[in-house]
């Protein structure tokens, strides 16, 4: 029987990290991946023509290059090829009255498009964004740390020393706050508190939804100091600069590797049975880079304290993704200006976030959707055949089950029926603000929430999330109480993924945190 230190299942982003780290520290590592390539819900194919490559899912790897992970594997990444494509102009909302408003990495250009709506929201913009690099010093450190632990203990106290009382309790105000409430205490303009709150739609915040405001500040501030970061080529940059890395440590990657269950011996995981009846052994660790649900589908042995709250881990509302091949990029109506910019959101005020929230909650097709519009060609030119572009867009919120559709229009009560209206539906949305998008498509695919599971069945529900982030299931209590540092039930067999604390993006938070415990720093 083959055996190694230690067999990771699933490739997506947080089982390669730790791969990586594992086999870099010198353990014999295995990672075993269902679907025919690595990356899970970070892959880029040519989904539409020839020649234009698409990011399927993740496209924002500003979370990777700021992690600990990269800093700590830099280096070897790049040997592996590795390359990133800086953006200044990271994110725009326009509005329906034919203005916008965007964030640049240039302080005084993003201060006085905010002036033009409020003198006021742009001298405290200003100001947010000077205390950014020392606040973000602590809560970017209580998000990579494990939680709980001795470190966010330590952490907590030298702000205390540091910065005082005063400002921890406006700290833990707003990691419990709705994203209404903590911009409405900061800004007076409904337009930059809209381009804001956007973000939080990107998770599963609606505006109202208590514990979302720390995502709309995080991301707002941080593409003002940092910018934003694409992979260059696609985001799967980063997938195949890892598994470059682990091949190059002696670990081995394989897909079309089904794992039918996690063995156990003695109250040990002992390695996996695959779905070709072969049986690998782990002398040190099986790392699942599973959803909870899938995770005690094949670990049948983990006790009922456990698979009993993780039968009930709750995904978030369903995601449709669309990629376009096109031949120019949108004309966008507020200005030539926005086409610099990675991200368009088309949300423009509350109320239609609040609107397509609580109605795809509710089983409704939302009448009018939130979009986040990506242009990548914009910045990395090398995704499309020359002069052409690509075009990423992210439709939030979703039912995954629909009982009805708010606008009456659509009578199909299942996804690959209701898909292709839809996403026409979504191309009109576009089409109010970039007049002509539909003569400039050459090709289109559209994933929607039923596709996406069928992609990624870590995604359930088609929340390309895998998993709510509301406070019953963040932090503490992220994937389920008592559960927050990877472990599991089973000695010897751990869980890592966006369904765990510090959740989802490509910060790669959980995979680096276990493989350090593991292997050390």
């Amino acid at each position: 029987m083959q055996q190694v230190d230690a067999i990771v299942v699933g490739a997506g982003v947080n089982g390669l990290a730790a791969a990586t780290h594992l086999a870099e520290r010198g353990w014999s590592v295995l990672v075993l991946e269902k679907a025919d390539a690595p990356g899970g819900a970070v892959r880029t194919e040519e989904a539409t023509l020839p020649g234009f490559r698409h990011d399927l899912c993740a496209m924002n790897l500003s979370m990777f290059a700021g992690s600990a992970f990269y800093a700590t594997h830099k280096q070897a990444l790049h040997a592996q090829g590795l390359d990133f494509v800086g953006v200044a102009d990271s994110f725009a909302t326009p509005f329906v009255d034919g203005r916008w408003l965007g964030v640049s990495t240039d302080l005084a250009a993003t201060s006085a498009r905010i002036a033009e709506f409020s003198s006021a929201d742009a001298a405290a913009w200003r100001a947010m964004a000077a205390s950014f690099p020392s606040d973000a010093a602590y809560i970017g450190g209580l998000l990579g740390k494990p939680m709980p632990s001795l470190a966010v203990v330590k952490l907590m106290f030298r702000a205390w020393r540091e910065k005082g009382l005063d400002w921890m309790r406006d700290m833990a105000g707003m990691l419990v706050s709705s994203p209404r409430n903590y911009l409405d205490r900061h800004f007076e303009s409904p337009q930059l508190r809209a381009m804001m709150a956007a973000w939080g739609m990107h998770l599963d915040f609606g505006p109202d939804i208590a514990g979302g405001a720390v995502f709309p500040y995080l991301e707002s501030m941080a593409n003002q100091a940092f910018g934003m970061v694409l992979g260059k080529g696609g985001a799967d940059a980063v997938i195949r600069a890892m598994c470059g890395v682990i091949g190059a440590r002696g670990g081995r990657i394989e897909c079309n590797a089904e794992v039918t269950a996690i063995t156990t011996r003695n109250g040990k995981a002992a390695g996996v049975r695959l779905n070709d009846g072969r049986e690998i052994s782990a002398g040190r660790a099986v790392i699942a880079n599973l959803h909870p649900r899938h995770l005690i589908r094949l670990a049948p042995d983990l006790p009922t304290r456990f698979t009993a709250p993780a039968s009930k881990f709750r995904a978030g509302p369903g995601t449709m993704m669309i990629h376009m091949a096109l031949d120019s990029l949108p004309d966008w109506q507020a200005g030539e200006d926005l086409k610099r910019f990675a991200y368009v959101h088309l949300a423009p005020d509350y109320a239609t976030m609040s609107r397509v929230y609580q109605q795809s909650i509710s089983g409704l097709l939302p009448d009018e959707p939130v979009l986040v519009v990506g242009q990548p060609t914009a910045l990395d030119p090398s995704r499309a055949p020359e002069g052409k572009h690509v075009l990423w867009v992210q439709v939030r919120t979703l039912p995954y089950d629909i009982a009805s559709d708010a606008a009456g229009k659509i009578s199909a009560r299942n996804w690959d029926q209701a898909k292709g209206p839809y996403a026409e539906r979504a191309i009109d949305l576009i089409e109010r603000y970039a007049p002509g998008l539909r003569g400039k498509i050459l090709g289109m695919a559209v994933q929607s929430p039923l596709d996406l599971e069928w992609m990624n069945p870590n995604l359930v529900g088609g929340d390309s999330l895998s998993g709510s982030h509301h406070l019953d299931q963040n932090f503490l209590f992220r994937p389920m109480p008592g559960w927050s540092r990877w472990k599991t039930p089973l000695s010897d067999l751990y869980q890592v993924g966006a369904s765990t604390w510090p959740g989802a993006g490509t910060g790669v938070g959980s995979g680096f945190m276990l493989a350090q415990y593991l292997a050390g720093k």
